[in-house]
């Protein structure tokens, strides 16, 4: 999948429209393109705020792939949306007719730190704090600057200033990210979100690896003092990103990884971290990001005269978001590269508030419940998502997995019992009570319980069994009380929590 460098062309390239393109612009001069045409404003302490508009998250409803000759293990349903190749190319001819009626903003990159896997991507954006968004989230090689380019091995066209119409493109509305395996093309179109380029790298490589052997994965990655990697999965807000943040270990990536006969690469360059509520005390690196000169912030408030951010304000959305390069956090693994897992927790945000706050999976568990991917949707993750909602999200990334489910669980079973890696089970949730009644579940219990587990200290002590789950609980952790491992003790009605934990049973 890896792709030599190429001298730039001196002449636009026929992949990328525009009346003028801009290559590779690095933080600064994109700072001030975005500053030129009103995207954003400077943060009094340097980062660049901006807004989305009317899309505050994903739009998975107006995610398509298109029929092709070569789609023949895509598993087409509700997440995977056909298009058919007249409309798609229809949709192309028109979004780059768009575009050449202004300027755009053109990086390229790589999608996989590990050179014998990594894809070259081109990004071709509208607006140039989305080029800089995807130079923070990606992996820019140093060939890749104003004078040289590379070869890509797929091509990204963002331009959310064209509305799709679903009678001449057969999409559902004027939003649309459309995937061309065989043309090697996604377009994004009608939104504004900038998470969608990132998701639609993930998507190509979920797509693309399982056919060289590597396990894609929603997860995200970091490594001690002693070389031993651990992964944690889990859908957006379930806290992959904030957990994975140690300062005793070095973060690997926050996202999407892959695991390959030479161990876990991460996807990306950078983190993309919900910033809603973010407290200098209990997230100190992520918190740090949001005070510092090349951060991206979306949707986060900002007072108009002094500049100073209010992390805690929600008016646009609970989905606010920093994104950032990954050298911002001080022990980061730069290479990004681990080596094969010594523990693999999954992450649920259970807003039935009965899951046990960690408990151990056996093998077998562990892809049941990684084929069942239950947790809560965050607020705001998702457009129109404004309170938690159960949900079941298959491998933790059902809407971004183009192959059938099986697929990847498969390839995770056989890397965990190959490479012996314990698996648990983690609820960063509510405890005491649902959703409106609990509480969510305190960050320094959930990482005293990550912490003993990735140090051992839960090996030897007793385990007893969940009789409606059918989880191993540890009736003891170091720093953590014991009546929080047992969820039904926090409960002030214990029958009421009989019935919840029957009903998410059922």
């Amino acid at each position: 999948m890896s792709s030599g460098v190429d001298r730039k062309p001196s002449v636009d390239s026929p992949d990328v429209p525009g009346a003028r393109a801009k290559w590779n612009l690095a933080p600064a001069a994109l700072y001030e393109e975005a500053i030129r045409r009103g995207e954003g404003l400077v943060a009094a302490d340097g980062p660049l705020v901006c807004r989305t508009g009317e899309h505050t998250g994903r739009s998975p409803k107006d995610k398509f792939l298109v029929q092709e000759v070569c789609d023949q293990d895509i598993a087409w349903g509700a997440v995977n949306r056909p298009m058919s190749t007249e409309h798609f190319e229809q949709l192309r001819r028109d979004i780059f007719a768009s575009l050449q009626r202004t300027e755009v903003y053109v990086q390229d990159v790589f999608g996989g730190a590990d050179p014998e896997y990594r894809l070259p991507v081109r990004i071709v954006t509208e607006y140039a704090w989305h080029s800089l968004f995807a130079r923070n989230l990606l992996i820019v090689d140093p060939a890749a600057s104003t004078e040289t380019g590379l070869t890509p091995g797929f091509t990204i066209i963002d331009a959310p200033n064209f509305k799709a119409d679903p009678a001449r493109h057969g999409t559902r509305s004027e939003v649309v990210i459309a995937l061309s395996f065989a043309q090697r093309l996604v377009l994004i179109a009608g939104t504004s979100y900038a998470g969608e380029i990132k998701k639609s790298v993930f998507t190509v490589l979920n797509g693309l690896l399982p056919t060289v052997g590597v396990l894609p994965m929603h997860c995200s990655a970091n490594i001690g003092p002693a070389g031993d990697t651990a992964l944690f999965f889990g859908l957006s807000g379930t806290g992959k990103t904030t957990l994975s943040s140690d300062a005793d270990r070095a973060l690997i990536g926050d996202d999407e990884h892959g695991w390959s006969d030479r161990g876990v690469f991460n996807f990306e360059g950078g983190c993309y971290a919900k910033t809603i509520r973010l407290s200098a005390e209990a997230e100190p690196q992520i918190y740090a990001t949001t005070r510092q000169f090349g951060t991206v912030l979306e949707n986060v408030a900002l007072d108009p005269v002094t500049r100073q951010l209010d992390l805690d304000d929600d008016r646009l959305t609970e989905n606010t978001r920093a994104a950032y390069p990954i050298t911002f956090i001080q022990n980061a693994q730069l290479a990004g590269l681990g080596g094969h897992p010594r523990n693999v927790i999954m992450l649920t945000a259970d807003a039935f508030g009965v899951l046990p706050p960690i408990s151990r999976l056996t093998p077998e568990g562990a892809i049941f419940h990684f084929l069942s991917g239950y947790t809560a949707k965050v607020a705001g993750t998702e457009k129109g998502v404004t309170e938690p909602t159960a949900t079941f999200s298959t491998c933790f990334g059902a809407p971004f997995l183009p192959l059938a489910p099986s697929r990847y669980a498969t390839m995770l079973g056989e890397r965990i019992r190959k490479h012996d890696a314990r698996v648990w089970l983690v609820n960063t949730g509510w405890t005491g009570g649902a959703y409106g009644t609990g509480k969510r579940m305190k960050i320094a219990h959930t990482r005293a319980m990550i912490r003993a587990a990735l140090a051992g200290a839960l090996d030897a002590v007793p385990y007893e069994r969940d009789p409606v789950f059918n989880l191993e609980v540890p009736t003891s952790c170091p720093g953590v009380p014991n009546d929080v491992l047992k969820p039904r003790t926090t409960w002030t009605d214990a029958a009421a929590y009989d019935a919840q934990a029957a009903k998410l049973a059922r």
